[in-house]
């Protein structure tokens, strides 16, 4: 299937189209400042207050920041978006951040919401615009 047609925002589609997919790819990282409320009827939900992770360049000319994550939960957003469609996604944790001992939940979204991410261990290091995750699969609402 071709997901470039439901999908904004890539940032560079022969790269992010040639796996089984299409990949998605980090524009932010954030972590949970001050804790979010969920109650039984839906009155009470309050947002998490979240704060950027601050990205650093390794050399003074490089384009792009890395962002040092020490084991944890973070947020990640996309620079990619769907426009309002009556698709549904399946999202995954691509193969490469899994082998580093981070991953996310599989998702099912009509959207490119916020995703949050697990980091273990020692940590990993994300580059700017590095692929992520996978839109493996969709179908119509």
């Amino acid at each position: 299937m071709d997901y470039t047609q439901f999908v904004e925002g890539i940032v560079h589609e022969p790269t992010q189209t040639e796996g089984r997919g299409l990949d998605l790819t980090v524009a932010e990282v954030s972590e949970i400042a001050e804790p979010g409320r969920v109650d039984f009827g839906g009155g009470e939900l309050e947002p998490a207050e979240t704060m950027p992770v601050p990205g650093e360049k390794r050399n003074p000319d490089d384009d792009y920041e890395w962002w040092h994550l020490d084991a944890g939960q973070y947020l990640l957003e996309y620079n990619e978006f769907v426009p309002e469609t009556a698709m549904t996604f399946t999202l995954q944790t691509r193969d490469e951040l899994l082998a580093r001992g981070a991953f996310h939940p599989t998702l099912t979204v009509t959207e490119l919401p916020r995703v949050p991410l697990s980091v273990g261990g020692a940590g990993i290091r994300l580059k700017e615009n590095a692929r992520v995750s996978t839109i493996v699969a969709a179908e119509s609402v």
